[in-house]
């Protein structure tokens, strides 16, 4: 297993150690918190809740990230990663213990959700300082490997954290009093992440001193202008542009996918919230073990495969797959479903970040992945916003599932058009040893 083994090899260096255990702590923090605001928007028995009210949820948990992510490395590349590491984890930690209160003393919703947005907001710029850091704690011969474990293993530890969370709100109870108690365990989990950045050197994590920098508001003033620049070069990288496309789409399905299963489980397999979040969270389950799968699948399929096939194959079975499991309204079938989509989203994803790294231009990466960025996020928050026009109140809509199976297929059809003809950047390499 080249996953394990690269783990094994990379966790050998102490600066790595430190590094990695400050970012299991705070993913797994962001467990806790997810689960924590799903359960709040959709499972407390106070409230009721709708497609609308998914769409507000996800836009919390996935805008900071998408709008926010352009500019924090001006100030990553300025400021003392370690310190950020240091410092942020008490900035949360307080907003965490503000939301808790305003949940407990259950003020209106729109107030919580104004202070979860601010909570991912500070979190966008410690993750930033996380991804900048990684070449400053591994030797660059391993840096491939420890780019390869870190991705798949934050992921890992994501779902832990849900999984914490869910037997955390057994123990608190289903009320907002349990929501708030969740909440300040997640401050205290991602408050170790700052006694873990703390051991390390404040030097370690960079950034280089750079006299040819520029200041901060041109830095600023450059981004948007960066950004567009980015976009009209992806588009003249075919297969970059695709891969982007296939991503895109397959987030879009997704992301209805995701909405049409919190309320199936919320009003129509059952009326008994909690029974509901119990169901869910298996669902969570069965995708967190389709995301790990696809860290050992994917690299095995694309030595016999060309990534254009791999990605072509994973969305045309996504899109079969999702109406087998599915169309019959079976609690038994979302759970298969769950996984199928966890392999077949993060294999896509896989390939997409390495089609990315390979055929765009070292100078062009940053802007490139900030599009990237975006668009993964974005394209689940529009998924959420479309669902609200047309799901029923239980959430039981065959046109939801026909519109995900027709958008895999016809994303399917369209990737493998425009990858059809090999150019000088063309793929077909064999990926990385895992994700």
């Amino acid at each position: 297993m080249s996953y394990v083994s690269d783990l094994r090899t990379v966790l050998r260096g102490r600066d790595f150690r430190r590094f990695f255990a400050t970012r299991l702590f705070s993913q797994c923090s962001d467990g806790i918190f997810q689960f924590a605001v799903v359960g709040f928007a959709f499972f407390t028995p106070e409230k009721q809740t709708s497609a609308a009210d998914a769409a507000a949820a996800f836009g919390v948990l996935l805008l900071p990230y998408s709008i926010l992510g352009p500019f924090v490395g001006v100030f990553i590349d300025r400021w003392s990663r370690r310190q950020i590491l240091v410092i942020v984890p008490f900035v949360r930690g307080l907003l965490l213990l503000l939301a808790a209160a305003l949940v407990a003393i259950e003020t209106p919703r729109g107030y919580f959700y104004v202070c979860a947005l601010a909570i991912l907001g500070v979190n966008r710029f410690f993750l930033a300082a996380l991804g900048a850091s990684l070449p400053h704690v591994v030797p660059n011969d391993q840096l491939m490997m420890a780019n390869a474990v870190t991705p798949t293993s934050g992921t890992v530890v994501t779902f832990v954290g849900v999984g914490l969370g869910y037997l955390l709100r057994l123990a608190f109870g289903p009320e907002q009093s349990g929501t708030a108690w969740l909440l300040i365990v997640s401050g205290v989990t991602f408050g170790f992440t700052a006694v873990l950045a703390s051991t390390m050197d404040r030097a370690l994590l960079g950034p280089s001193d750079d006299p040819e920098r520029p200041q901060a508001r041109d830095a600023l003033r450059n981004v948007l202008a960066g950004l567009i620049d980015g976009a009209r070069y992806v588009m003249h990288r075919r297969l970059a542009a695709a891969a982007l496309g296939s991503l895109t789409a397959h987030r879009f399905c997704y992301g209805i996918s995701t909405v049409m299963a919190v309320i199936l489980y919320r009003f129509y397999f059952t009326h008994n919230p909690e029974a509901g979040l119990t169901q869910l969270t298996g669902v969570l389950g069965t995708s967190g073990a389709g995301y790990f799968a696809a860290a050992f699948v994917t690299p095995w399929a694309t030595d016999r495969f060309r990534i254009e096939t791999w990605v072509t194959m994973m969305l045309v079975a996504a899109g079969v797959l999702e109406l087998a499991l599915c169309v019959s309204f079976q609690q038994w079938g979302f759970l298969a479903g769950g996984f199928v989509l966890g392999v077949t989203g993060q294999s896509v994803k896989i390939c997409t970040d390495t089609v990315v790294q390979r055929d765009v231009a070292d100078t062009y990466l940053g802007r490139v992945f900030s599009i990237y960025d975006m668009l993964f996020n974005v394209a689940f928050v529009a998924a959420a916003a479309v669902s609200a026009l047309f799901l029923p109140a239980n959430g039981r809509s065959y046109l939801a599932l026909g519109i995900v199976t027709a958008g895999y297929l016809v994303s399917a059809v369209v990737y493998r058009l425009v990858t059809s003809v090999p150019d000088d950047s063309s793929s077909g390499r064999p990926l990385p040893a895992a994700p």
